[in-house]
């Protein structure tokens, strides 16, 4: 089923708000995981006991060899159904899920391989299937987007950077054309603009992998973990872009900054785009990706202060970063809330 919307009648609920389910993905194709399923799995199973807890689960497989690695790692914590997808990076993917005048409506946008790197089939059509499932009538829109490269507050604040939504790779848009398209597709009234995101990342610098809402007004970024952070001075471009910059609502923004991972490697020696930024804030819990570093510890501190009506858990995601063209993310990259009604 398909709906037609209006201009203005579009709320995306933040991320924060009360969640009817989140939806995941179970690594299954050995090609795209260095032919080392059991890591990534690992990391997507602690994931989702974490989440288990407090909220539903949803775990999509591929393959009757997908499923029962799944059942046989997840017991009872998660819902299992079969779809078919390309690879396990459903903020990009998946639907969109948002209130429409008729009720909700899962948002659809094109997909092409992050730049024409990662062509999977099923990556286009895996969003369907999860509207699908949902019974959620669905809007689509002829132009690529993926989920992780805007940050929404909930308002008609949205962040995202220069370096994705102008790419070239994508629609070739201008500022003014890309815009344009937001605040058609998700009634935003101000976009915050970030020149880039972080070094090695696959996805051309998607935003929820540097800058988070995590209130109305109020996002976290990083500070560097010291003088040989690869990224420190993206780092502190991110923190300058943000405090000079108003929200919707005319506020001017109150920018939280906790401690960065610094320098990870992946097991090819590569520097990998690692960082604690990539949290999924779900009903009681967020969860962290943590990678054994020096300011491991105080960046979960500082997120329990910004998180403290919920629970803050740091997990480790070394197989989610994964390694040459395998991985490229984290939690939040996996996931995709689908809001209470």
């Amino acid at each position: 089923m398909t709906v037609s919307l209006t201009e203005q009648t579009i709320a995306v609920p933040p991320e924060w708000a009360p969640q009817k389910a989140i939806w995941t993905a179970w690594p299954a194709d050995p090609a795209e995981w260095n032919d080392d399923l059991a890591t990534p799995r690992r990391d997507v199973a602690a994931m989702v006991r974490a989440l288990a807890g407090t909220n539903t689960v949803r775990v999509l497989v591929n393959g009757t060899e997908a499923e029962a690695s799944a059942r046989a790692a997840l017991g009872d914590s998660a819902g299992i159904l079969q779809a078919a997808y390309g690879d396990i990076w459903l903020r990009d993917t998946g639907p969109i899920f948002a209130h429409g005048p008729n009720g909700p409506v899962a948002l659809r946008f094109k997909t092409n391989g992050w730049g024409g790197k990662f062509d999977l089939a099923g990556d286009d059509t895996v969003g369907d299937e999860i509207a699908l499932a949902t019974g959620t009538p669905t809007k689509s829109f002829d132009y690529v987007l993926e989920g992780g490269a805007i940050e929404q507050d909930g308002e008609g604040t949205i962040l995202t950077t220069r370096q994705t939504l102008l790419n070239e790779n994508r629609n070739g848009w201008s500022k003014p054309d890309a815009e344009a398209a937001l605040r058609t597709a998700f009634d935003a009234k101000t976009i915050v603009w970030i020149d880039e995101g972080l070094a090695g990342d696959h996805t051309d610098g998607h935003v929820d992998n540097i800058a988070r809402f995590f209130a109305p007004g109020r996002v976290v970024c990083q500070t560097p973990a010291g003088p040989d952070d690869p990224n420190g001075s993206v780092l502190d471009a991110i923190a300058s872009s943000l405090e000079a910059a108003t929200d919707a609502k005319g506020r001017k923004l109150d920018v939280i900054r906790v401690p960065g991972p610094g320098r990870v490697v992946n097991a090819h020696g590569e520097l990998a785009p690692a960082s604690h930024m990539n949290f999924v804030i779900a009903n009681g819990v967020v969860v962290v990706p943590v990678y054994g570093t020096a300011t491991q510890s105080a960046a979960l501190d500082a997120l329990q202060a910004v998180f403290p009506d919920r629970k803050v858990i740091g997990l480790p995601s070394h197989g989610l970063l994964g390694a040459g063209i395998a991985g490229g993310g984290s939690f939040h990259c996996i996931t995709r809330e689908e809001p209470a009604r």
